[in-house]
């Protein structure tokens, strides 16, 4: 049985290891928060609490690795407010567990923000271009995973997440003024994401490394 690694279990995290599980993977996940631990052990999801520093990582970080194959991350940047620590420090803290572990390829779910904000259309080949903060982090985080020879790396940039409990229209009702309103913005369902990460780890796992890929998802 394929074990997943998958750090963080929030909005998009949460669901997608219910899926895997009904798949037939073996799944870990991870929260910062003890009351989600319940929730996560209540489905049946081999839970562990995880907080990432700069500097340090709070919690089991190897027996979450440990004996996975794949591992998922997909926790935000978090650079605003009081406790706010570079998101880029995170991740090579990170590194160095993983390349000790038995994980042989990585996905990460990075943004499009990573790219400049522009009126046009986005492809793989297109050269990234951030121009706020946590897309200048995200792309470093990219590159730094990437780099790595331990194991093989898949980059996954969404933007615009909608779901049954999520939508545009819910922030913007609240907005008196909406700057540029006719401006084109892209959306993807929570649905699509997991099935467009299921995809990539079953066409993947087992006798093929997850391949080096950077998608756009208009």
């Amino acid at each position: 049985m394929t074990k997943i690694s998958i750090l963080g279990c929030g909005w998009l995290g949460f669901p997608l290891a219910k899926s895997l599980l009904k798949k037939g993977f073996y799944v870990k996940g991870t929260t910062t928060s003890l009351e989600k631990l319940t929730v996560l052990e209540q489905a049946n999801i081999d839970a562990f609490l995880i907080s990432l520093h700069s500097d340090s990582i709070v919690g089991d970080i190897e027996t979450f690795l440990n004996d996975s194959e794949i591992l998922i991350i997909d926790i935000p940047p978090k650079l605003r407010g009081i406790n706010n620590e570079s998101f880029v420090d995170k991740i090579k803290t990170l590194l160095t567990y993983i390349e000790k572990s038995s994980v042989k390829n990585v996905l990460f779910v990075s943004s499009t923000s990573v790219y400049a904000d522009e009126n046009r259309i986005i492809t793989e080949e297109t050269t990234p271009n951030p121009e706020t903060e946590s897309g200048k982090q995200l792309l470093q985080s990219e590159r730094f995973l990437q780099k790595s020879t331990k194991f093989k790396t898949t980059i996954l940039r969404f933007g615009g997440l909608i779901g049954e409990d999520r939508h545009p229209i819910h922030s913007l009702s609240k907005k008196d003024n909406v700057e540029n309103p006719d401006a084109v913005i892209n959306l993807i369902h929570q649905e699509d994401c997991i099935g467009i990460i299921e995809k990539i780890i079953e066409k993947n796992h087992g006798t093929k490394p997850i391949m080096q890929l950077v998608r756009f998802i208009p």
